[in-house]
């Protein structure tokens, strides 16, 4: 599917601002000034003439197509939850669209850029964290990121953590919101099925809670997408139990080493045979030697809830192909793996997670997403490396289920990637050249793998993460009044049969449809009696 008007490479030659054309800047700052009036706003207010706008725009964009997409009229960056509720009141009054951004991951760029005037509230000075360690739980504001949290459990326990995601720059606000995937899902489940209540400010720009907002707005949030909803302010989660040692490896094969012979195991043993303690992702990468000769590499990476003794006895039995060796694996606290996991060297300070921007890991990208539900055969996997090695450009990283995953219902949260999978495949191709053929070439070459990939992953839906974000599912373009047809396609790939229920939800917090955006929630003119949209 070809993506719409709102396409990334179209994306690379717009340069235009919003705020030409709309011009009421002044207009929204003194409504902000208005609703403001016990906690001044004037310094989180970042207009365009503003010296710091483009560094405050660009700071958080991790994708670097969407540096020159269209830039909003004002940037508000809240120091206080009032502040939120303010912007929420005057985009409402002035029919200004809102962007929610927290920490920038979002692939294609829906968190901080529209082709209709709007307002960013980037939530980055809201990130106070908090840690009880008698109670097992923390509260977290949204604009924090996965580092920081992690470093603040860290600096109260060595035996306690947080199953969310591996990129540390991640902002809780959208991660959770989106699932919160992680390399203890296995052990814990995800993010969103160890969150105890949350603060949202609603359409109204009133602050609730857990109780005052309810059940069914509470469910929602959790694997939904907060920003069809309202603006996530914070969160409050149960802490996990981990060893003071956990134990870290990674095993590179190529095809000559027998790689294809250890996925096919891999598949067999990483989901429901291995210990439940042991996350093993695979990863096909694939590469150009010195000859110019294109390759693929397998890469194994392992993190351990244990000593390496245990783990090594484990894998004897069960994965002996991986041909683990003690000096493979590496001891260390949890706080630790969790910079190790993204590729930073040993021994570096554990004040490194709170680099906020991790600059080293921008660039353009395409991503996108999969999920199998039946092995792979040898024969296949043959295939899918050859086609690998003619693509040249786009890798994935195949992250194991089972466990606590298969055990709680696809009903429990919108999230419905439950039971049933074996994996999610993520499609992966980053490039540093700026100019439009490039991304069009990567782009393509990206939507290529996934093609070829259709016969091997799950149908009717055909499966996607939502915190992986894909246009190419479908929009319903940016005022988000566009044919049901569209929103169908990419919410049931998103949430399978919870997208009625989400539909329904929006419906009731959310008539008017102020949250809204590309690939949001719709809200229906009509409903049949199951709550599914007829039209929007």
């Amino acid at each position: 599917m070809k993506l719409s008007a709102f396409s990334l490479f179209s994306i690379l030659l717009i340069s235009v601002s919003s705020a030409d054309e709309a011009p009421n800047v002044e207009s929204f700052t003194q409504c902000l000034n208005e609703n403001s009036k016990e906690n001044p706003i004037s310094d989180a207010i970042i207009g365009p003439d503003n010296p710091s706008f483009k560094y405050t725009f660009e700071n958080y964009i991790k994708n670097l197509i969407f540096v020159s997409a269209p830039k909003p009229i004002i940037i508000v960056t809240p120091k206080h939850e009032s502040h939120v509720q303010a912007t929420v009141i005057c985009c409402k009054k002035l029919g200004l669209q809102i962007r929610i951004r927290s920490g920038g991951h979002d692939y294609d760029g829906l968190s901080y850029t529209s082709k209709v005037p709007f307002v960013l509230l980037d939530m980055f000075n809201l990130r106070s964290i908090n840690v009880d360690i008698p109670s097992n739980t923390a509260s977290a504001q949204a604009g924090a990121t996965l580092g920081e949290l992690y470093y603040a459990i860290a600096n109260k326990s060595n035996v306690h953590a947080f199953p969310a995601g591996v990129c540390l720059t991640l902002g809780l606000g959208g991660h959770f919101s989106g699932g919160g995937y992680g390399n203890m899902m296995r052990k814990y489940g995800l993010s969103i099925d160890n969150i105890l209540d949350a603060q949202i400010v609603n359409a109204k720009g009133e602050i609730l809670d857990r109780k005052s907002m309810g059940e069914d707005l509470f469910w929602a949030i959790r694997g939904g997408g907060g920003a069809n909803f309202g603006v996530i302010l914070s969160w409050k989660i149960a802490l996990v139990w981990v060893p003071e040692k956990v134990t870290c490896f990674q095993v590179d094969r190529f095809k000559e080493g027998g790689a294809i012979d250890m996925l096919v195991k891999w598949q067999e043993v990483a989901t429901d045979k291995l210990d439940r303690d042991l996350f093993l992702r695979a990863m096909l990468m694939p590469g150009t030697g010195e000859d110019q000769k294109k390759f693929v590499k397998a890469v194994f990476v392992g993190m351990f809830l244990g000593d390496k003794a245990r783990l090594l006895t484990l894998l004897s039995g069960s994965f002996p192909e991986l041909g683990l060796k003690e000096e493979d694996c590496n001891e260390m606290r949890w706080v630790e793996s969790t910079m190790i996991w993204v590729g930073m060297k040993p021994g570096l300070p554990v004040e490194t997670l709170l680099n906020r921007t991790n600059k080293a890991s921008v660039s353009y990208m395409a991503r996108k997403s999969d999920f199998v539900q039946e092995p792979i055969s040898k024969e296949d996997y043959e295939n899918i490396w050859n086609i690998m090695i003619e693509n040249g450009a786009v890798g994935m990283a195949f992250n194991p289920y089972g466990g606590r995953m298969s055990e709680i219902p696809e009903t429990d949260t919108p999230f419905p990637h439950r039971k049933g999978n074996l994996y999610k495949i993520q499609y992966s191709c980053n490039w540093k050249e700026k100019d439009a053929a490039t991304a069009r070439k990567y782009i393509n070459l990206t939507r290529s793998l996934y093609k070829a990939m259709t016969p091997y992953v799950s149908k009717n839906p055909r499966e996607s993460f939502l915190n992986y974000r894909d246009f190419d599912l479908g929009s319903i373009g940016s005022n988000g009044n566009g044919s049901f047809k569209a929103a169908d396609t990419y919410g049931h790939s998103y949430f399978k049969e919870n997208f009625e229920r989400l539909i329904s939800i929006k419906a009731a917090v959310d008539p008017e449809n102020f949250f809204r955006f590309e690939q949001s929630i719709p809200v229906c003119k009509e409903a049949s009696g199951k709550n599914v949209c007829k039209s929007v």
